[in-house]
């Protein structure tokens, strides 16, 4: 999970939400998402490859290159 309970220290606490959902692109299963899905958008539930690959693909490509 790309999320820590703690992560980054201080008192914040995440939530985590049981479920059983499927992955809109891939149709992997879902089983736990650090928000509550909005029930009216279940259709664009995304895993973490997917959602990684579509963050990625938004901006313009892996990594940072800092003009190189």
């Amino acid at each position: 999970m790309p999320y820590g309970d703690n992560q980054g220290g201080g008192d914040f606490q995440r939530t985590w939400f049981d479920g059983d959902w499927a992955c809109a692109k891939c149709g992997n299963k879902i089983t736990r998402l650090p928000f509550k899905p909005d029930p009216s958008r279940l259709d664009q539930l995304l895993c973490q490859d997917c959602h990684r690959e579509k963050r990625q693909a938004f901006r313009g490509g892996g990594g940072r290159s800092f003009g190189r």
